[in-house]
């Protein structure tokens, strides 16, 4: 499947974005995400490795939609909760 993705276009058949990210530890983040396989990955994450730039030249909505084209479920990881801070309250 053709896609445009920080104004390069890219040819992404669904197989290949799941081979590149065979043995890939997902990083750890909240936001969009995508499962590959049975892994859940950050999108950025995933749009690094298929496109070879750096994430500050795309946007994650780029990614998410050329995966879901692609077939792959995409969701929104929760924020996490912020830690409660202890001590004295006055």
């Amino acid at each position: 499947m053709r896609c445009v993705i920080a104004r390069f276009p890219f040819d992404l058949v669904k197989s290949e974005v799941e081979q590149l990210m065979k043995g890939v530890r997902p990083e750890p983040g909240t936001g969009a995400a995508v499962k590959v396989g049975t892994k859940v990955y950050p999108v950025k994450q995933v749009g690094e490795r298929i496109t070879k730039q750096d994430r500050r030249d795309f946007t994650a909505d780029e990614v998410t939609r050329a995966l879901i084209r692609l077939g792959f479920t995409c969701q929104t990881l929760p924020a996490e909760a912020a830690p409660e801070l202890g001590g004295p309250t006055f």
